[in-house]
C-alpha cells in the first residue's frame, strides 16, 4: 500500500526542521517510511566516533488507507509500538506533528 506522498513531504520536512542544520553534526529527527507507517528516529553519531549512527525511535505515525486516517503509536521499552490513546487519528498529518512537537508528553520526547 502506498502512502499519500503530500502527507510523506509533510512527515519528512516537519522532522527536517526539528533540529537546526548547524547540529545536524550532533543530532538529527528523520523519517524512516515503510508500507503502511512512517517512525520518527533521533539520529545521533556513535559516542566515540566509530562505527554506526545510533537510530532511536520516537513515535510512530500509521496510516489506514479504508479511513484515510493517520494515528500516533508510542514505543515501549522493548522497541514494540502502541497506540496513543491521547490524541486521536486524523486525516491531516500535521495536526499529529503538532501533538508530538507541542504535547510536553515526556512518552515521546521525554
Amino acid at each position: 500500500m502506498a502512502l499519500p506522498e503530500t502527507d510523506l513531504h509533510r512527515i519528512r520536512l516537519w522532522a527536517r526542521e526539528r533540529v537546526p542544520e548547524h547540529l545536524w553534526d550532533q543530532v538529527k529527527v528523520e523519517a524512516d517510511v515503510a508500507d503502511r507507517h512512517v517512525d520518527i528516529v533521533e539520529v545521533r553519531p556513535p559516542w566515540d566516533g566509530v562505527g554506526e549512527h545510533t537510530r532511536f525511535p520516537i513515535a510512530r505515525l500509521r496510516y489506514a488507507k479504508t479511513s484515510g486516517s493517520w494515528a500516533i503509536y508510542w514505543r515501549d521499552r522493548n522497541l514494540k509500538f502502541h497506540e496513543y490513546g491521547r490524541k486521536r487519528p486524523s486525516k491531516n498529518v500535521e495536526s499529529l506533528l503538532d501533538y508530538l512537537e507541542n504535547s510536553g508528553d515526556p512518552i515521546f520526547w521525554g
